[in-house]
């Protein structure tokens, strides 16, 4: 009964991390006037003052002298620092510009550009249907750039940064508290100066802006940052990888509701079709995923079985949480 309730705390704090993530498009355009740089440059230091309280009240230090004593995971840090602040900075842009349907299908394509990279740069070797999904993919993003009459490269530029970024996390292998606040703490005084480069040429909205209000939503981007970190955090360990997999769709599924119904963005035939095809990519890798985790379970229980048939152990019983996901999960704001 107890892992029963764990796992059903378990979804609603994933619910709950990727709700937000897919929620955030309605946040950002109440920071106007200010822009996306000074947006992003607040959102980093507030990070991680908020971290930082975390930290404090959890007293979880010892990482910090481990990452100092080791070069190559510092230098790691600080790459995935830069390029998640591309995905960020872009990811804001694009959405006080009115691009939020195009920013939503840079995180659909991003398990696909993920596995592409896992092909080209780690070796991996795929499955039939994963061919087929990337493939499918590719053609989606060619049918969307006849739509759109160019590329579709903000979706592509967030979704190579944010695929890099999931390769250089899983290299440092942190918690995710831990690796946002060392992403924090390299992007602290580049973020600090810039805003005070823009106070003193008095261009800063934080107290011209539009008063107490204004500054203090500008503070709250490291809530907005956290909050959600902190849920999928807690999701992740207590529900299968498979269930966060299928999860991480709910983000850009809202996006891309609030493009469509909310900031009234024009969606002609083209991109429908384009669309379509990314979604059909998603189905194939999910079902085939599930299909993966389903015949590993039963090789587990028959191998199981084997070995307690000859030494007369109990077999253990059937089921038991899935092992693969559907597709590379991950806290896309992260994103």
């Amino acid at each position: 009964m107890e892992g029963k309730d764990e796992q059903r705390a378990g979804l609603l704090y994933g619910i709950g991390a990727y709700g937000m993530w897919g929620l955030v498009p309605l946040f950002w355009p109440l920071l106007k006037p200010s822009g996306a740089a000074e947006i992003l440059a607040h959102r980093m230091v507030w990070s991680l003052a908020v971290v930082g309280i975390a930290m404090l009240a959890l007293k979880r230090w010892a990482w910090i002298g481990e990452l100092v004593r080791r070069p190559r995971k510092l230098a790691l840090i600080t790459a995935a620092a830069a390029v998640i602040t591309v995905n960020w900075g872009l990811y804001i842009w694009s959405v006080n510009s009115g691009h939020v349907v195009e920013a939503s299908l840079g995180y659909f394509i991003n398990p696909l550009v993920t596995i592409a990279m896992g092909v080209l740069l780690l070796g991996e070797r795929l499955r039939p249907a994963q061919w087929v999904a990337v493939a499918t993919g590719c053609a989606a993003v060619l049918v969307l750039a006849i739509g759109y009459g160019r590329p579709p490269w903000i979706s592509l530029v967030l979704a190579f940064s944010f695929a890099t970024y999931g390769l250089a996390k899983k290299k440092v292998d942190m918690g995710g508290l831990e690796s946002l606040a060392a992403e924090t703490a390299v992007l602290f005084l580049p973020a600090l100066g810039f805003l005070l480069w823009l106070g003193a040429h008095g261009k800063t909205t934080f107290t011209s802006g539009g008063g107490a209000g204004h500054a203090l939503l500008l503070a709250s981007t490291g809530l907005v940052t956290a909050i959600p970190l902190v849920a999928f955090g807690a999701a992740a360990v207590r529900v299968p990888l498979s269930t966060l997999g299928l999860l991480q769709y709910l983000a850009p599924v809202f996006q891309f509701g609030l493009g469509v119904a909310y900031f009234h963005e024009e969606m002609p035939p083209e991109r429908w079709a384009g669309f379509a095809l990314v979604w059909l990519a998603l189905t194939l890798l999910t079902w085939d995923a599930l299909r993966t985790a389903r015949r590993g379970r039963a090789q587990a229980l028959r191998l199981a079985a084997s070995a307690a048939a000859g030494t007369g152990a109990p077999v253990p019983p059937t089921g038991g949480a899935d092992t693969a996901a559907p597709a590379t999960t991950g806290s896309p704001a992260d994103k």
